[in-house]
């Protein structure tokens, strides 16, 4: 590996870090994580346990017991939890949360979301403050996402629900009951402007 500055740098003795593998300062590597051939951990990263596939880009982000594949860049500010399943060339952005999921190759979320409990096909678009809703204050419940689903920014996917392959979900829906394939759903109220009570002067 190409260590930038072993002094500000932590390296666990059981962590495996390819030849050609760029480590910047700041870092600390530990457990039994696993880094591929090609990969650029930028500063500012605590990676846990975790396996990252050749020709990633981590940077600030958080990772434990999580998996992520080839050619896919993660940060900033990104937290990879416990269960975290990242396929091939994905995109995952600034303070996007993963937990017990699984997210297909092309597959991009790009910023400010939670995907907790839920598979997510390839080619899909998760947009800002999207929300999957796991829990329903006694129990956790699961949600699918099929490929080339397009979720628009701030949605709640209320679980347990599945989306269908090549669904087009409008910015601002609640999602709570099943999509069919092929499928355009907005569910959001109608913008109503009223003029002001209050005297013009």
């Amino acid at each position: 590996m190409i260590l930038i500055d072993e002094k500000t740098t932590y390296i666990s003795p059981t962590a495996k870090i390819a030849e050609d593998a760029v480590i910047y300062p700041n870092n600390h590597i530990l457990g039994d994580t696993v880094i591929g051939s090609g990969c650029r951990i930028m500063p500012n990263c605590i990676i846990t346990d975790s396996e990252i596939g050749a020709g990633c880009t981590v940077t600030a982000t958080v990772m434990d017991g999580a998996k992520v594949g080839e050619n896919t860049t993660v940060g900033p500010y990104a937290y990879l939890r416990k269960g975290a399943d990242v396929g091939n060339h994905c995109r995952i952005g600034d303070f996007v949360e993963i937990k017990n999921a699984t997210v297909g190759d092309y597959t991009k979320a790009s910023h400010l979301a939670y995907m907790g409990d839920v598979t997510i096909g390839q080619r899909c678009n998760v947009g800002c403050g999207v929300i999957f809703v796991n829990y329903d204050g006694k129990t956790k419940h699961r949600s699918e996402v099929e490929d080339n689903c397009f979720i628009g920014s701030n949605c709640n996917i209320i679980a347990p629900v599945r989306l269908r392959e090549n669904s087009y979900i409008a910015a601002g829906t609640t999602v709570t009951d099943e999509i069919p394939m092929d499928s355009f759903v907005i569910g959001r109220s109608r913008q109503i402007v009223k003029e002001s009570s209050r005297s013009r002067y």
